[in-house]
């Protein structure tokens, strides 16, 4: 807790501009937090976004990076929102020239001093079915849940789209399409 207070008390006394992101973590374990990085176990947890959706866009993504500075792998197992009711960890891959994103059931190892970033194009947070778009400049709460260093609460800034909608009926999602002629 004394992190927290003393970020409180920056806050209070105009010594903070701008606070890029806030992370809470479950009772068990208690996260070291500095600007954009949180530490849940062996896992620092930093440069956290979502990137702002359409309106109408009913699917969004979210971005971390995860460093394991410990001695043995541990795994994100899942991720959650209340945005939604349906948050997954996804893998995105050109294959054969073809885009491919699939879930990753079984989680994602972050292997032991390695650091894995779930970025656009590759591993990333899928949050489908999501009601009201993600706004620029607002944020999304999201809960990590990590095999060995259990659930980390973050708020996830939402930065510009930047992109063009991405037309996910294309994309392979581990489904067998039938070409039609």
């Amino acid at each position: 807790m004394p992190v927290l207070n003393k970020i409180l008390a920056a806050a209070i006394a105009g010594c903070l501009v701008t606070i890029p992101s806030v992370a809470f973590a479950g009772d068990a374990a208690k996260p070291a937090m500095t600007d954009n990085m949180v530490m849940v176990g062996d896992i620092h947890v930093s440069d956290h976004w979502a990137r702002a959706m359409l309106p109408g866009q009913k699917v969004g993504g979210g971005y971390v990076t995860l460093k394991n500075s410990g001695s043995a792998d541990d795994r994100l197992v899942s991720v959650s929102t209340s945005a939604t009711d349906r948050a997954e960890i996804h893998e995105m891959a050109v294959v054969d020239d073809v885009m491919r994103m699939r879930q990753l059931k079984d989680g994602l190892v972050i292997g032991a001093g390695e650091t894995v970033t779930l970025k656009p194009g590759g591993f990333h947070m899928m949050f489908m079915a999501v009601e009201k778009p993600f706004v620029e400049g607002e944020m999304v709460p999201v809960t990590l849940v990590f095999e060995k260093a259990g659930p980390v609460d973050l708020m996830l800034p939402i930065l510009p789209a930047r992109t063009k909608k991405m037309d996910h009926s294309t994309m392979d999602h581990g489904v067998e399409h039938k070409k039609t002629n």
